[in-house]
Order: C-alpha cells, then sequence, then structure tokens
C-alpha cells in the first residue's frame, strides 16, 4: 500500500529502545563490563550491538505495521521488536539468549529489566537443536574448504566454537553463562588459524558429543514456559497503549 507510511525506524529506535547490550568478542577484556553511553559504544567500530525495541501498541493498529527487525542507526546495530525477540528466545535462538545475559548493557528501561529478569522462562532443551543448526552451515563450510585444498573462516569458526561451548554449558547447568575465559587462549588461537584443523575439528566434535550427553541428563525443562512470556508480553502491551494516551 503506497500511500500508508512506513514507521520512522530511526525514530523507533531512539525512542523506544529497551534494552541494548554489546554481543562479546573474544579477545574482549574481561574486566570490561560497561559503556557510558549509546554513542561511545557505537563510535567503537569493532562493537556489535543489538536491542530490543518496544513500540507503541498503537502502531499496531495501523495498516504499516512496525518492523520484527531494524538494522542501524549505527552500523553493527540489529534490534528486535519486542514480540518477535520473545518468539525468538523461546525457539531457544542463540543470539537473542546472548541477548538477555550479555554482561556489557548500554541502555535498560524498567522493560528492559523485566526482560532480563524473564529469562529462565526462555531456556528449554530446545538450545541443544537451535544451537547445532546455528553452527552447521559454517563448519561445513570450513569443511567443504579444507576438503578442497583451501583455508576456512578462522574468525567465523571461532566463533562456532564459542557457541558450541554455550550450548553445552547452559544444557548442562541450566543456567546460561556467557563467560568463556577459561577457554580464551584456545579460542583465540582458533580464530587465529594457529589451532590446527584437526584439532579444532575434534574440539568441536567433542562439543557437539558432550551437548547430546548433556541434554539426557539437563536440569532444563523439555519446552519453555511461553505461558509465563506471553503474559509478560501482553502486559507490555497495555502498558505501552496506557502510556500512549
Amino acid at each position: 500500500m503506497d500511500d500508508v507510511d512506513e514507521p520512522d525506524t530511526r525514530q523507533l529506535v531512539r525512542d523506544h529502545t529497551a534494552l541494548l547490550v554489546v554481543l562479546d568478542q573474544i579477545d574482549d577484556d574481561p574486566r570490561r563490563t560497561d559503556y557510558a553511553d549509546t554513542a561511545s559504544a557505537a563510535a567503537d567500530s569493532t562493537v556489535e550491538l543489538r536491542g530490543v525495541v518496544v513500540p507503541p501498541t498503537e502502531l499496531f493498529w495501523h495498516f504499516s505495521k512496525p518492523p520484527a527487525t531494524i538494522d542501524g542507526p549505527e552500523l553493527g546495530r540489529t534490534s528486535w521488536e519486542i514480540e518477535r525477540f520473545c518468539a525468538l528466545g523461546l525457539a531457544a535462538d542463540p543470539d537473542v539468549l546472548t541477548v538477555l545475559t550479555a554482561p556489557r548493557i548500554v541502555a535498560r528501561t524498567p522493560l528492559g529489566a523485566e526482560l532480563r529478569e524473564l529469562t529462565s522462562a526462555f531456556l528449554s532443551q530446545r538450545a541443544a537443536d537451535s544451537y547445532r543448526r546455528a553452527t552447521a552451515t559454517e563448519f561445513a563450510r570450513a569443511s567443504a574448504a579444507m576438503a578442497s585444498g583451501g583455508t576456512p573462516r578462522w574468525p567465523q569458526l571461532a566463533e562456532v566454537v564459542r557457541r558450541l561451548i554455550n550450548a553445552e554449558a547452559l544444557l548442562r547447568t541450566g543456567r546460561l553463562d556467557q563467560d568463556i575465559s577459561a577457554h580464551r587462549d584456545q579460542l583465540l588461537a582458533v580464530r587465529d588459524g594457529q589451532l590446527s584443523w584437526h584439532d579444532t575439528q575434534d574440539w568441536v566434535q567433542s562439543l557437539r558429543d558432550r551437548s547430546a550427553e548433556a541434554v539426557l541428563r539437563s536440569p532444563l525443562p523439555v519446552t519453555p514456559n511461553t505461558e509465563a512470556v506471553q503474559r509478560w508480553l501482553v502486559s507490555v502491551r497495555r502498558r505501552s497503549l496506557r502510556l500512549d494516551r
């Protein structure tokens, strides 16, 4: 519908971001836990920002709805509309789950704080499949590159290993912990191509095997607490509507 105004995504991000975090990098200083504000975070070209936007409820009554995902306005920044974020979180999307526990928070409103407090409701054994799917393609590319005599994309391969470390720990302990300090040196070796392909391959397979074993005894529920997340989302919509008026 060409005559319908599209929502201003810049304004949505600027005025309605409930949570904004910095994604950890493998070589981050673990002592660094915060940025002063969005501008200082965005000024760092190495930073990946992830956020959650809560548009006014009234915008969903229009023909043109707020987008489910918004890139920008800063380079390296991606935001999810809150309902899309919750749906992905219930499906154990690794990127979304990372936002819920990322230690470096750039911005957080009371709604953002509530969302982080709801983290346990999102966690389930679905993580076993979601993390496996999220890492399978990149690892397959690396394997194909090696088989054809090429070179894998080592930084992406290091992220594969990092995600598998997080998945195994989540399934085994029931807690989503982003701390990779115990593995940092070895992950940096993968990223820089200093760990052999054979050793990297063995590490990936070991993590996959351990995740498969962990899910059999995991303290996590088989499915997430969808009802709790939905109740909260409905309350957010209602509160936003009252504020709009």
